[in-house]
């Protein structure tokens, strides 16, 4: 029996503290899982570039940046069908 406490699906989501589309972006990524039909753990991972030389030089003025195993799903706005493909394929 597979734990409850464990997520399905962590998104990370590469953002700024003062990112107004950093914190539109969460908002609507929120409201897509929230609104999800079918019952999984999910988990949204906040990564401040700020607070990371190496993030800060690989983003630079690009978030926020929606990530899901690595692999890039979005940038700057929420592409929502993306992340329902990801959850689909959760079953």
């Amino acid at each position: 029996m597979r734990d409850a406490e464990a997520p399905r699906a962590v998104f990370t989501v590469y953002s700024r503290s003062y990112c107004h589309l950093c914190d539109e972006l969460l908002a609507e990524l929120q409201a897509v899982l929230a609104g999800w039909e079918r019952p999984a753990v999910f988990a949204i991972e906040v990564v401040d570039v700020d607070g990371d030389e190496a993030l800060e030089t690989r983003h630079g003025e690009r978030v926020p940046v929606l990530e899901y195993a690595g692999r890039e799903l979005c940038h700057y706005r929420l592409d929502a069908e993306k992340v329902r493909e990801v959850l689909g394929a959760l079953g």
